[in-house]
């Protein structure tokens, strides 16, 4: 069975993510896991790909806001993500007034 280079793949990334989700607790500090917070902003997709025009939609600011500035940072900070401008990720608290703190940047 060719695993890793067939349909089969996405299915087990989705259910790995699916694996991680805990409780996600007031949004004050971080104590989801970078995967199930990753899950939670997918409707921030469309608004972060790369030179997208696309503003974030109102259920995106709600995420952001409900994982609040620490889960954000982490994911920013974190493995690069395929399909996801981390400049425009770090614009979203900005667009959907969430008035969070700038993340500090790793390298």
């Amino acid at each position: 069975m060719k695993f890793f280079g067939s349909k089969a793949l996405p299915v087990f990334l989705f259910g790995l993510v699916l694996t991680g989700f805990v409780d996600k607790g007031d949004g004050n500090a971080f104590s989801s896991t970078f995967f199930s917070a990753l899950v939670q902003l997918i409707p921030c997709r469309a608004a972060v790909a790369p030179f997208s025009p696309i503003p974030p939609s109102e259920t995106c600011c709600n995420a952001i806001k409900a994982l609040g500035q620490p889960c954000l940072c982490v994911i920013v900070n974190g493995p690069p993500i395929s399909g996801v401008d981390r400049n425009m990720a770090l614009q979203l608290p900005e667009k959907c007034t969430a008035n969070f703190e700038p993340c500090d940047i790793m390298k």
